[in-house]
């Protein structure tokens, strides 16, 4: 049976995130001022004062100074924060998975050397750098040949070896959280042999360098915001890591078994907070305005618009919350408590379509002012436009689901 009931616990961090943001971070994150610009700035005081909550850390295990908290604890946390600020949620679940899959993946050694900076720095926050193991198995429009490759082509992190050790070079355009990270986890390809392998790079390492620029939108050199978070372009030039840096093999397979399943999932969540924000604004608005004689709330056309939207987020919320469940008891599906579908692509598809959907139903509402730069809404449709169009989220990722039903592999 489903028990839809939140713990003493999880209800009370719930409360006290949810008033926090709903006091702090959301009238700064909606001030016009910080609206009317395409690329808005990491709001890091908020991120410090979510980060001494202990959002960061909060799947470690307790012995680690964690509160071992599962899956479905972080999603619900992570749609409180999202429902403020979309990049505060998302760099803050970005460092809580990465951080728990590197504790269960270093060696004594490691942990003793990292995890004391972790816990005394609260703008201490994990990167990763990783080849993306399903690149190339959804539909492909275009082929680099020889000759372009070099413009076209992705690229590759590639590690030689020196001695015990290794040197990294490379770059990678696009990685989540390196503005703020201390840590980055780099798998690199090894020269001239099969497989790879990851290493842990401090800030600080000699030869690696972060550029957050990013590229002018259309003529007027304005500055296009196509992603959340903080991201930059890392680039490594001869960094030198020694054997004490590196993950062994087996523990490295560890790190990234289902790691991308996770961050599936904590999007999901993320996208539901996001939609939140923008139905609460629109009931808000609904109930305020007058007009016919009535609050719009009161027709019969905007009444139906709101239902439709509740209707969205409630199905949203419910399907992301049981694939969260789910992850945290892979042996519902053993058991057959559940069916054997890809509940991470289930959840993160229906509701990046669902949940931008509902969002211009909510924008909709506020009529020629939901489109308005200096107003919440024009926001929160691109927020959740950007989701439904994320990497992890392309076309091709419900054929992910059509793979288990029909019982083949691209």
């Amino acid at each position: 049976m489903h028990d839809f009931r939140l713990t003493a616990e999880q209800l009370e961090f719930r409360d006290a995130i949810r008033d926090f943001v709903e006091r702090e971070v959301k009238p700064a994150a909606i001030d016009p001022k910080r609206l009317e610009p395409f690329e808005k700035p990491l709001m890091t005081g908020f991120l410090d004062q979510l980060s001494q909550m202990g959002l960061r850390g909060l799947a470690l295990p307790e012995e680690a100074g964690g509160a071992g908290a599962d899956l479905l604890t972080q999603c619900v946390l992570l749609e409180e924060i999202a429902a403020g600020d979309v990049d505060l949620a998302m760099v803050l679940g970005e460092t809580a998975l990465l951080v728990c899959a590197a504790h269960g993946a270093m060696n004594d050694a490691q942990r003793a050397r990292w995890l004391p900076k972790f816990e005394a720095d609260d703008r201490f926050h994990l990167a990763l750098l990783a080849r993306d193991e399903n690149a190339g198995r959804a539909w492909s429009y275009h082929e680099a040949v020889a000759e372009d490759a070099e413009i076209i082509g992705e690229p590759e992190v590639v590690a030689t070896r020196d001695g015990k050790g290794w040197i990294i070079n490379g770059l990678a355009p696009f990685v989540a959280n390196a503005p703020v990270a201390g840590l980055f986890i780099v798998q690199a390809k090894i020269d001239g042999e099969p497989g790879t392998v990851t290493v842990l790079l401090g800030r600080g390492a000699k030869g690696l360098e972060t550029d957050d620029a990013l590229p002018s939108f259309g003529d007027g050199g304005e500055r296009a915001r196509w992603h959340h978070g903080a991201v930059a372009s890392v680039a490594l030039n001869n960094c030198k890591v020694g054997a004490d840096d590196v993950i062994a093999a087996d523990a490295a397979h560890r790190l990234f078994s289902g790691l991308a399943a996770r961050r599936m999932l904590q999007t999901a969540a993320v996208n539901v907070g996001v939609a939140r924000a923008a139905y609460d604004a629109a009931v808000d608005y609904a109930k305020m305005r007058w007009q016919g004689g009535r609050h719009i709330i009161e027709h019969q056309s905007i009444g139906m618009k709101l239902a439709d939207v509740a209707i969205q987020l409630e199905a949203a919320r419910a399907l992301v919350l049981k694939a969260a469940w789910i992850t945290d008891h892979p042996d519902a599906v053993g058991e057959r408590h559940v069916s054997d579908l890809p509940w991470h692509v289930v959840a993160r598809s229906f509701t990046a379509q669902s949940l931008h959907r509902a969002t211009l139903e909510s924008a909709e509402c506020f009529g020629a002012m939901g489109v308005m730069r200096d107003m919440p809404l024009q926001k929160y449709v691109h927020d959740t436009l950007v989701l439904q169009h994320s990497v992890d989220n392309d076309l091709a990722a419900p054929l992910a689901v059509a793979e288990a039903v029909a019982g083949y592999s691209r």
